[in-house]
């Protein structure tokens, strides 16, 4: 995708003495007393804030953080507690600026915080006139928050319809660049792992998937449903029974190019949802009345991983199994290791599987880790993300 990059800007000596508004992620969470639990978001986000400094740049970031009610700022939606990361992480002073719209004084090698930009009235409603407020406060505006590239808000989409520059951030440029690697120009064979409770949540994925993968591999509820649709029996497992035929529309248009969804031939069972529930590992066919499915067996997690090491590319959106319990964490332990150990260019994202990963401890191991939870389902879903769509645009205008 042809947009203009940040990265390319501070090269080419663009950068220096403008004013550069970023827009990041740095919607982190925090406890009861609002103290960050965990700043991967914040830390990510350094990269761009500091190639803006080291330009000879004025930075002004905003970023949205929880959900707070428009034109009312309460002090749990304060983005205080990000400025002082910000702060340690950037080894300088941080400035917290509110009520921003209307102008913003900051220096060249200076960088300013500027207060939850979901606080601003219009902001959720891409509003033209505060879109036109915050592009006039700067030279350059950077999307750096591949989280809210798939809305369009007043921050992510209008201000980059007005800007005089409008440019991708380091983080989003390399969303794009693993998007494209693995869906627009994949190495093939192209094997996609979409596992979840629900086939409903993830059916326009599936769809647009079967169009485009050599194997599509399901996991969770969604394979509980599938193998329904297979005309197994599945107890008393999770699964849609008022999705059968689209799933078998699904297993149709994979089979008429060729490609498969591989239905699993032994399972873990249990006669109850919980993690010390006794496991018992059975071929798919021998599934009882009251069991429930809540893992894949090891012969299917082996026959999987086997293909996985020869996939060209893999894009992976879920857990195959309940892998928070010991018990039932073997499938997708096998699938993860197969991954990790894999030459494919991978691409993994969504929370459960950023979990899974953390927990195997293969995040040096995967090709690139999206952390934009419901932007990159929609982009497995085959859509176009407004962000991409606004930026690629000023870039072709620019040209």
């Amino acid at each position: 995708m042809n947009v203009i990059r940040f990265q390319d800007l501070c090269i080419q000596g663009k950068v220096a003495g403008t004013r550069v508004f970023i827009r990041a992620d740095l919607n982190v969470p925090q406890d009861a007393q609002g103290r960050i639990t965990e700043d991967t978001r914040i830390r990510a986000s350094v990269k761009c804030i500091e190639m803006a400094l080291e330009s000879g740049a004025a930075v002004m970031v905003t970023s949205h953080l929880g959900r707070p009610t428009e034109g009312t700022l309460r002090p749990e939606d304060s983005l205080a507690p990000v400025a002082q990361r910000l702060s340690e992480l950037l080894g300088r002073p941080v400035a917290l600026r509110s009520d921003w719209t209307e102008g913003v004084a900051v220096r060249r090698g200076e960088v300013v915080l500027l207060e939850n930009c979901r606080v601003n009235p219009g902001e959720k409603k891409n509003d033209p006139a505060l879109a036109r407020k915050m592009a006039a406060l700067c030279d350059i505006f950077v999307h750096d928050a591949f989280g809210t590239a798939h809305r369009a808000e007043a921050s992510t989409y209008g201000i980059a319809e007005f800007a005089k520059i409008a440019c991708a951030g380091p983080l989003l440029a390399a969303e794009m660049d693993a998007i494209a690697k693995a869906l627009l120009a994949p190495r093939r064979p192209l094997v996609a792992i979409v596992a979840g409770s629900k086939v409903s949540t993830k059916l326009t994925i599936l769809k647009s998937l079967s169009a485009n993968v050599d194997q599509l591999i399901v996991g969770g509820g969604i394979a509980n449903t599938f193998m329904l649709a297979a005309g197994m029996k599945i107890g008393k497992s999770l699964a849609e029974p008022d999705l059968l035929d689209e799933a078998r529309a699904v297993i149709e248009a994979m089979r008429e190019r060729g490609a498969e969804v591989p239905i699993p031939t032994d399972v873990v069972t249990a006669k109850a949802f919980a993690a010390a529930a006794p496991a018992t590992i059975k071929a798919a066919s021998e599934v009882q009345d009251d069991d429930l499915i809540l893992d894949i067996g090891p012969q299917t997690a082996q026959a999987l991983a086997a293909q996985l090491m020869r996939a060209g590319t893999i894009v992976w959106n879920g857990p195959v199994g309940v892998f928070e319990y010991a018990a039932f964490e073997n499938g997708t332990k096998v699938l993860a290791q197969a991954i990790a150990q894999s030459s494919a260019f991978s691409i993994a994202g969504g929370g459960d599987t950023l979990a899974a990963i953390a927990k195997y401890g293969i995040a040096n191991q995967v090709g690139y880790i999206s952390t934009g939870g419901g932007a990159f389902l929609e982009v497995l879903e085959g859509k176009t993300l407004p962000a991409f769509e606004i930026l690629a645009r000023r870039a072709a205008q620019a040209n």
